[in-house]
Order: C-alpha cells, then sequence, then structure tokens
C-alpha cells in the first residue's frame, strides 16, 4: 500500500477548502459540478435551506453519442441555464468541486456563461 496520500483524499481536502469560502442562496444559488468516468452531474444548491433548486445530468441531453466528453459538459451547462431561466435563476456561484478548472468543467462553465448565467 502507498504511503502517500490518495487523489480522492486531496480533492475532498480543496473541495473542503473551497467549500468553506463559498456558498448559494435564493438568489445566487452555488452551482456544484461532480464528474465521474461516464457522466457529469450539476447541481443548483441554496445551502441556506439545504435544497437543490436545478439538477442536470448528461444521460438528459438527446444526442450525447459521438460527442467528447468536454462537448458533452458544454452543452450540459447550457442545459442547465435554461433550466435555471425557467426557475428565475440568472445569477450564481460556481464550484468546481476540487477539480482543477480545465477540460469538462471548463466546458460546464463555459456552456452556462453562454446559456446566460452569471457568474
Amino acid at each position: 500500500m502507498s504511503k502517500g496520500i490518495s487523489k480522492q483524499l486531496k480533492r475532498q481536502r480543496r473541495k473542503n477548502r473551497i467549500r468553506a469560502k463559498i456558498s448559494g442562496t435564493k438568489e445566487r444559488p452555488r452551482l456544484s459540478v461532480f464528474k465521474s468516468n461516464k457522466g457529469i452531474y450539476l447541481q443548483l444548491i441554496d445551502d441556506s435551506i439545504g435544497k437543490t433548486l436545478v439538477s442536470a445530468r448528461v444521460n438528459e441531453l438527446k444526442a450525447v453519442k459521438g460527442m467528447k466528453k468536454t462537448d458533452r459538459g458544454f452543452e450540459l451547462g447550457k442545459f442547465l441555464a435554461a433550466k435555471a431561466k425557467e426557475k428565475g435563476i440568472e445569477k450564481i456561484v460556481f464550484d468546481r468541486g476540487g477539480y482543477k478548472f480545465h477540460g469538462r468543467v471548463k466546458a460546464v462553465a463555459d456552456g452556462a456563461k453562454e446559456g446566460g448565467l452569471v457568474f
């Protein structure tokens, strides 16, 4: 067994540092990103009451066959922005979830911005 700290533990520590600084409210919910090997999951969360206001996942998109993971992230960001607009949400706080801001996470942010959400 390796004596080094696992990747999951490092990500959890980064996530805790980020979450100590940001929080979502009803007017400005937190956009939380979780990525797995197969998918991306997004939530707009109101931390004051601990509820998810809007959520989206890759499986909800229509045409994902043949798309790269970053392209799926971009489309999912636009999809979430459309769902948020229906609920009257325009401003958000972005929570990258301990991941680096590049690749799929950056694509999600760019898609949400293009969809009309303000960070």
